[in-house]
């Protein structure tokens, strides 16, 4: 199969320091702060539970190393949604383009947005009805800035993902060197009988790690995609991994595990007053909103520039419109706001915990589609040189399909119902496609 190229307009001028701080923007977003409880219990003691957030790591590690030689080959504005259909085709490379635009993007924005808008009240001392507008006013400033040169909507990721590191960093240093207890160890007695276990641990990790692949979806931006996003890929879930597993060895070093098994969200809430005092659970809780806009703006910067991709193709209805892009910034401004509304309705009509478990069920179906392809285009391309290999070829692309597999029957087992719910959702960009090619297409000729 001839490989699809789309045709590039915007601006390649995101470096290595954009690209690794987008990478690390989004996926450092809730998921660490509020799921050590969860995890822990999971788990049933508190060495498993380390080594659950290691082990999440190294399976996003391993697919992040297995899509970064599939993105490498194809340096170009859409990510998943471009491999996928070069590697199986129209109908699997638009569906993949469709869940993430219509389902994943706008959910999990709305998602985060609904979580840290949570936060925010709770900052402001403001009431419960308070949160739906707070999200819906953070996400339409944040897609403001975002219609504006893509370098601005780096140099937020920039700075966001500086300041979330600082608590990050306070968390660590004050659990490490000023901990008591031990970290390993702690038996499940000191918690409670578990009914989840050590996979269900896994999974709940690996929802925290989930946002590295967006950065694939700004290929056609970066001034050397095929070294950059390898790199940035590679070095930007290290980062998280190494990251994750310190903050969870510096909590268990700091609180016993009964005490994080009965505060469960709230565990590095109360480490930072009990650590700092009220002013440190404040600073705390003002980092982590830094650390949830730093993800909102990382999601915000990439998803429309799937839209982008595929109005270029004309592959969706509107393509003429929602393919504009903005003259002096060259910013997909229409797709930028196609993206927002559809967040304003989720967040509306969804909770955002639930979205969340479901998103990310529904591009893990389209990440297994990736980790799989790698050997079919090692296969077809016998003979080109690669500007990067996968190390340690086929086992770390094994690990990843084996880790993905996990995910969705996890999900299946846990909720079956959702699960319909979306790949439905899925399922409708169907008859969107064959409209798109039989009528509006024709239409617009």
């Amino acid at each position: 199969m001839q490989e699809k190229q789309p045709t590039e307009e915007l601006k390649r001028s995101l470096g290595f320091g954009s690209a690794i701080s987008i990478v690390i923007g989004t996926i450092i977003g809730s998921g660490i702060f509020f799921k050590q409880g969860s995890v822990l219990d999971s788990a049933g003691n508190s060495t498993m539970a380390i080594l659950a957030w290691v082990f999440g790591g190294v399976i996003t590690l391993t697919g992040g190393l297995t899509v970064a030689e599939i993105g490498a080959q194809m340096p170009y504005t859409g990510g998943l949604y471009v491999y996928i259909e070069n590697i199986y085709g129209r109908i699997l490379g638009f569906l993949a383009g469709w869940m993430q635009i219509i389902v994943y993007g706008p959910a999990i924005i709305a998602s985060v947005a609904g979580f840290m808008s949570i936060l925010m009240a709770n900052f402001f001392g403001l009431g419960t009805e308070w949160r739906i507008p707070l999200a819906i006013i953070t996400v339409g400033l944040i897609g403001l800035m975002n219609l504006l040169e893509n370098k601005v909507g780096a140099i937020f990721s920039i700075i966001t993902t500086i300041g979330k590191l600082v608590p990050i960093a306070a968390i660590i240093i004050f659990g490490l060197f000023w901990g008591h207890q031990d970290a390993f160890g702690q038996t499940i007695r000191e918690v409670q009988q578990t009914s989840g276990g050590f996979g269900v641990a896994v999974l709940a990790t690996l929802f925290g790690y989930d946002g590295w692949i967006l950065i694939a979806n700004l290929g056609g931006e970066m001034k050397n995609p095929q070294k950059l996003l390898p790199k940035a890929i590679i070095f930007g879930i290290t980062a998280v991994l190494i990251i994750y597993t310190l903050i969870t060895v510096g909590i268990l070093r700091f609180l016993p595990a009964q005490t994080i098994h009965r505060l469960g969200e709230n565990t590095t809430d109360y480490l930072a007053t009990k650590a700092f005092g009220q002013i440190g659970g404040k600073l705390l809780s003002a980092g982590i909103i830094i650390s949830m806009m730093g993800t909102l703006n990382g999601k915000m910067l990439t998803f429309p520039r799937i839209v982008y991709a595929m109005a270029k193709r004309e592959d969706i209805p509107f393509s003429k419109f929602l393919s504009y892009l903005s003259p002096k910034g060259k910013a997909p401004v229409t797709a930028t706001i196609f993206i927002v509304v559809l967040a304003f309705v989720m967040m509306v009509f969804f909770d955002p915990d639930h979205l969340s478990d479901l998103c990310v069920f529904t591009v893990y179906c389209f990440y297994l589609l990736a980790f799989f392809g790698v050997f079919i285009l090692r296969k077809r391309n016998k003979n080109v040189q690669r500007p990067f290999s996968t190390p340690l070829y086929p086992f770390v692309p094994i690990i990843a399909i084996a880790g993905g597999i996990f995910v969705l029957v996890s999900e299946i087992m846990n909720d079956p119902s959702g699960v319909i719910l979306f790949i439905g959702i899925v399922i409708v960009g169907l008859p969107i496609l064959y409209f798109v090619k039989k009528f509006y297409r024709k239409n617009q000729k």
